[in-house]
């Protein structure tokens, strides 16, 4: 990994700040899955926990930037944080009344584990804490971009990728593949295990838009069609 940080170190601005526009681009993609919530007037098939996820990530991320003493990061987060805020809040506003109570739990408890990791942080050894919390967000990216793949046993069964995003998975991969990089001029392990393993995820679900179409398969033609 030196080698390659050695050779791409002349590069670093440009690598940085390509992943920080790429990763803004990403946070828009947000957009998309609202406005089909807004076309169908409701939430139905949809699921807060992208976006509250990404809300935790980002705020997250921002203390882990002042941490590191990155301004970059701190910024694209803050972009992050204050656009996943207003999809979490037009989603809330789309949902039915009988399912805005699970969406008021879902967002209490991510509240809530956000409030125990950042209380955690400022307890624990500042010896051990960025380690720590770097695996914290680690777990957590790993669960954001996988996420998608929850739903593998109905894509398998009815031979679709009807449901999945593609243009944020997408993204995703795009979004991994710059801060890989960014990680290795760096030489930060954290960087670098977080985003090969994010793209590697959204490799495996991407490969899926090859193999499956993306609507519904069709069911073959009854034998009386065919003697017709």
């Amino acid at each position: 990994m030196d080698s390659i940080a050695v050779a791409l170190q002349p590069y670093k601005d440009t690598v940085g700040l390509t992943a920080a526009i790429v990763t803004v681009v990403q946070f828009f993609s947000g957009v998309l899955a609202l406005n089909e919530i807004r076309r169908q007037g409701n939430t139905k098939g949809f699921s807060v926990l992208p976006f509250l996820g990404c809300t935790v990530f980002c705020l997250l991320n921002i203390q882990f930037g002042q941490m590191l003493r990155d301004d970059g990061m701190i910024r694209v987060n803050f972009i992050g944080l204050a656009l996943n805020l207003l999809y979490v809040c037009g989603f809330y506003l789309y949902t039915d009344g009988p399912r805005k109570t699970a969406v008021w739990g879902q967002i209490g408890l991510a509240g809530a584990f956000t409030v125990g990791v950042l209380s955690y942080i400022q307890y624990e050894d500042p010896k051990l804490v960025e380690f720590r919390f770097g695996v914290i967000l680690t777990g957590l990216l790993w669960s954001l971009v996988g996420m998608p793949l929850l739903g593998l046993s109905d894509i398998l069964k009815n031979k679709s990728t009807e449901g999945l995003p593609f243009p944020i998975i997408f993204l995703g991969a795009v979004v991994s593949f710059c801060w890989l990089l960014y990680g290795i001029i760096l030489r930060s392990n954290f960087l670098v295990v977080q985003n090969l393993m994010a793209l590697a995820l959204s490799a495996v679900q991407l490969s899926l838009f090859i193999i499956f179409p993306s609507g519904a398969a069709k069911p073959p033609p009854s034998p009386a069609k065919k003697r017709n």
